[in-house]
């Protein structure tokens, strides 16, 4: 079986030439997920994501929780995102895992930027899209977003995706 799935799927530390540098990718999404993980169990990032879950209506229903236990599960699920990366440097499987979810990750954290009322102001003017802090925190997320897109798409099968070479 585990041969199987290396025939199929594929992880950078077994890539050679410019597949090989993904690996770092991998290492600094585990690094920013337990990063972002450890910061859900205080208080004071429990209260600072409260305003984007309360108005995201993809993660509202984590509200059932309460204000600390809704931070909580997301601290959890961004440890397992963490391990599923780091165990993915060894099972390809667990690698497009891992990647997968951290680009759903991404995309539901993006998805507070239109959401969360006062983040952007939208306006016809010189200054057409301006942002508050809470706007400029969730910008980053683009990016990470695209780094777990390419660590996905390096993990996928050939036949699934023809970027590989």
């Amino acid at each position: 079986m585990k041969e199987l799935a290396r025939a199929t799927f594929h992880i950078a530390e077994d890539g050679a030439g410019s597949y090989r540098p993904l690996a770092i990718l991998r290492w600094v999404m585990v690094v920013i997920f337990v990063s972002f993980g450890m910061q859900k169990f205080t208080l004071q990032s429990a209260q600072g994501i409260a305003q984007f879950i309360s108005n995201s209506p993809l993660v509202s229903w984590l509200s059932v929780f309460g204000l600390r236990g809704g931070a909580y599960v997301l601290g959890v699920t961004e440890f397992v995102i963490a391990a599923l990366l780091a165990a993915g440097a060894f099972s390809p499987i667990l690698s497009a895992l891992g990647s997968l979810m951290g680009a759903v990750t991404f995309a539901v954290t993006w998805s507070f930027f239109f959401t969360t009322p006062g983040v952007v102001k939208w306006s016809i003017s010189t200054d057409p899209m301006a942002w508050n802090l809470a706007g400029e925190f969730l910008f980053k997320d683009i990016v990470l977003f695209c780094v777990c897109a390419v660590l996905l798409l390096a993990s996928l099968p050939q036949v699934v995706t023809r970027l590989r070479c």
